[in-house]
């Protein structure tokens, strides 16, 4: 029974209405299954125009794929078309790219007929996402940050707040060491490593008495140009 339903791929490669309707709203459905998929697992950082194309591209995918069908100038027809667009975005993140191949797969799937198997591997896909989404699978249980210190020129930095990371268990690395205000000052850059149950802002304190309360910073995202 199973083999039945899963075998009952479109084999006519011949557009007609019921088949595009039927494309259309098993795709539509995939979609939106994704989509909503896509939200539970990345509730703070998703966007409304990213959900509604993950909706909307199994859609467009496959009724190009029935559009083109077995017509190999049609194919490179569409190719040439297509290739005007050009998508100008900052590059995404990885999980992103996942899902909008994820939703492309779909959408294939669904333009050659083959409905069974795009609902299954979609099913799938999905309850996976939710899975390792619950558990954390790949989260960091520490933060990797940027700290820049500013201290006196006769406080020796080699040695300024060793006393402190070991205090709060902080891993930490001198990345960069350059004066400030005609010498007089020394900034100090580090990466360091903080445990997520240790308190900002009781390190941040234990600093700001060790230099003196001059000017300090903790880049939170830090990147190669911090330094």
């Amino acid at each position: 029974m199973l083999d039945s339903i899963f075998s009952a791929a479109l084999t006519s490669t011949e557009l007609t209405f019921t088949n595009a309707i039927l494309t259309i709203v098993i795709s539509i459905a995939l979609g939106g299954i994704i989509s909503y998929t896509y939200m539970k697992t990345n509730p703070a950082s998703y966007s409304q125009s990213f959900t509604l194309t993950m909706v909307l591209l199994p859609v467009i995918v496959a009724i190009i794929i029935l559009l083109i069908g077995s017509n190999v100038a049609r194919a490179f027809s569409l190719a040439g078309a297509f290739s005007i667009i050009r998508f100008r975005s900052a590059p995404g993140d990885p999980k992103d790219i996942t899902f909008v191949l994820f939703t492309m797969a779909s959408g294939l799937a669904c333009g050659v007929g083959s409905f069974g198997y795009a609902v299954l591997f979609t099913l799938i896909l999905c309850v996976l996402m939710f899975i390792l989404n619950r558990t954390k699978f790949g989260v960091r249980t520490s933060l990797q940050k940027t700290l820049k210190v500013t201290i006196p020129e006769d406080l020796g930095y080699e040695e300024a707040f060793n006393e402190v990371f070991a205090k709060y268990n902080v891993g930490y690395e001198l990345k960069k060491i350059r004066t400030t205000e005609l010498g007089s000052l020394y900034e100090l850059v580090y990466a360091v490593t903080i445990d997520e149950h240790t308190s900002q802002k009781e390190l941040l304190d234990a600093i700001r008495c060790r230099n003196g309360n001059l000017d300090l910073s903790l880049t939170m995202n830090p990147t190669t140009t911090d330094y």
